[in-house]
């Protein structure tokens, strides 16, 4: 086996046994909190209800149908089969619809809305952040503090203040929501429309605060490389300057592209308080139901779905930087 060959079954190998561990973590994690699921049902449905018997058999039969009852060690290994099977579990909260079922539904909207903001929010903050490093002058003066100052804000601050500015102040976009609930989801202007509008607040908000945050580290890692011995080695060589700027901002790009991927694989859970405030009908809003109404399933099938989107977001960062950066080959070559 070649040297890359090793590096790929090393990093495959840990990224195996970190997987191993937050499937355990999935599973333990929501059953940590204090409450239980069961209690909060039964009393949302026997309301009103005097007889004990009868309560008391409404419990048992959903405590019998959610596997609540068995051990905990039990319950790990029913997950577990479940699990290789493709089936996450039942949702307490809006039983009998399975989990699998409502992450399907709700992917879509968090990966429309988060993948779009991501790369805009990259792709305009790097660009920003390489003109204020080279070009220096007003872009340094001004760019740099604004976009310090938009980083300093979190999601759910700018999310909170546009919702209040331009929703409830000004009326120019809806409060919440995906799109007009009296509306059918089709392929209609009207619907697509509607999709859009409500679509442009919660995206404006991750955008601004991640050109903010990509503009910074742009700017810094291009300082750098413009301080580098090789810049001056090239500029004492006769070099073009357009020739060496290329090599400075392809080695700034490096951490950046490496954000991105990050970013990319965080998608899935990233800014689910931006989800949550617009009442966005993405993952985080559903993780926040869950949470509320100790929906171990769904609270599991979430975090589950985010762990695993991470892991392989790492881990196809780990095999292309082993496959082209050269200090990860020579590391390689000396653990030989």
């Amino acid at each position: 086996m070649n040297t890359y060959g090793k590096y790929v079954a090393k990093k495959s190998l840990w990224y195996l046994l970190t997987l191993v561990i937050a499937i355990g973590l999935n599973f333990l994690l929501p059953r940590l909190i204090e409450g239980n699921p069961v209690s909060m049902i039964v009393s949302e449905m026997t309301q009103g209800m005097t007889d004990s018997d009868t309560i008391k058999r409404v419990y048992e039969t959903f405590a019998i149908e959610f596997g609540i009852d068995k051990p905990l060690g039990e319950q790990f290994i029913i997950y577990l089969k479940n699990l290789f099977t493709g089936n996450l579990g039942t949702s307490f909260g809006m039983y009998p619809k399975p989990v699998t079922d409502i992450l399907a539904s709700a992917v879509p909207w968090t990966v429309g809305l988060q993948l779009p903001a991501i790369l805009v929010g990259w792709i305009v903050g790097n660009v920003l952040g390489a003109v204020a490093a080279y070009r220096k002058g007003v872009f340094d003066k001004v760019i740099f503090p604004v976009a310090l100052f938009v980083n300093s804000i979190p999601f759910f601050t700018l999310a909170i203040i546009m919702l209040y500015v331009f929703a409830l102040t000004l009326n120019w976009f809806p409060l919440h929501g995906g799109y007009d609930y009296q509306l059918v989801p089709t392929m209609s202007f009207e619907f697509i429309w509607s999709v859009i509008r409500h679509h442009t607040l919660p995206f404006l908000s991750i955008v601004l605060v991640t050109i903010g945050g990509q503009a910074i580290g742009m700017r810094e890692m291009s300082i750098y490389e413009l301080n580098s011995d090789y810049v001056l080695y090239g500029k004492l060589l006769g070099i073009r300057d357009s020739k060496i700027a290329g090599y400075v901002f392809r080695n700034a790009m490096l951490p950046q592209i490496t954000g991105l991927a990050l970013s990319i694989g965080t998608m899935v859970g990233g800014s689910l308080i931006c989800e949550i405030v617009f009442s966005y009908p993405g993952i985080g809003t559903w993780m926040f139901t869950a949470i509320r109404q100790l929906d171990y399933p769904l609270i599991s099938g979430c975090t589950l779905l985010i762990a695993v989107a991470v892991l392989l977001a790492n881990f196809t960062i780990d095999l292309v930087y082993g496959f082209i950066d050269p200090r990860i080959k020579a590391s390689q070559m000396e653990d030989q």
